[in-house]
């Protein structure tokens, strides 16, 4: 588990539990024993289930943990995600922490499925982005690829993606791809919005193109364009697709989908610990 991860769960633990779980430790005898049980209450995909082994170690006081369903695997409504035994202090403070994780990225890698059952069957491949929960992109691109997407740049520091703000504040497409290319060695993706924009982008040796905010006509015009074009650039459409429209844009041709709410808007996933005294 890389260190980032590790520092994301401790200081969530440390956000909940503060100085100590007061409510448990009024309660429960720190001599109890008890087992629990993760259990999926709707359909979906799972993930973040890898984290419980990592919040159980930084708090201590877990005897057994057993993983029913790994990251990326389906769970139908009713089934055991994970079996914990341990003391029953420590299942009780975790417990929140523990489904706050595994709902969100659960949510994530289901809505990240969903889209790419939606284009099955087409040569189009769905993108996750950089619209994620401030400190949790790593955790929610993992879950994006639990559920079939495929994990696009981390940051700005991994992939040249010139904007329109970029290519504003250059002074145009010519100038932004040719500053790019004097400064870096990366490939140089740019974002288009009109056929001129790809025209120029196209003469002025870009290496792929984001189609942004364009209606599928206009996509499909813009794949025939570059198609004709002596070399086949990647193409990428984004913006303003949905599991309604998402297989139409996939069959005007593109290469790639980026779709933003694959993070920044799932629905949580539906999960529940049942704990019990063993």
């Amino acid at each position: 588990m890389s260190s980032e991860i590790v520092d994301v769960v401790r200081l969530a633990l440390q956000e909940d539990i503060g100085p100590g779980d007061v409510t448990s430790e009024a309660c429960i005898p720190s001599t109890s024993w008890a087992t629990g049980k993760f259990i999926a209450r709707e359909p979906q995909v799972i993930a973040g289930v890898n984290l419980l082994l990592l919040i159980y170690q930084l708090r201590g006081g877990v005897y057994t943990l057993s993983i029913r369903k790994e990251n990326g695997q389906r769970a139908d409504d009713g089934d055991v995600i994970a079996e914990v035994e341990g003391a029953t202090r420590t299942l009780l403070s975790c417990e929140r922490v523990a489904l706050n994780f595994l709902q969100r990225l659960s949510g994530v890698a289901t809505l990240a499925s969903r889209f790419v059952e939606q284009v099955a069957g087409t040569n189009c491949k769905v993108l996750d982005t950089r619209k994620t929960t401030p400190g949790l992109r790593r955790l929610e691109k993992m879950a994006s690829a639990a559920g079939g997407a495929t994990n696009h740049r981390m940051g700005l520091y991994d992939a040249i993606l010139i904007k329109n703000n970029h290519i504003t504040a250059a002074g145009g497409v010519r100038q932004a791809i040719e500053a790019a290319r004097a400064a870096s060695t990366f490939p140089i993706e740019i974002e288009v919005r009109t056929l001129p924009e790809l025209e120029e982008a196209l003469q002025h040796g870009a290496e792929a193109l984001l189609l942004d905010n364009m209606p599928p006509d206009l996509v499909r015009q813009c794949v025939e364009r570059a198609s004709s074009h002596s070399r086949r650039l990647p193409l990428e459409a984004s913006g303003g697709i949905n599991l309604e429209n998402v297989r139409q844009y996939a069959e005007t041709g593109v290469d790639y989908i980026s779709v933003g709410s694959l993070t920044h808007s799932p629905t949580a996933a539906d999960l529940s610990l049942r704990i019990h005294p063993a």
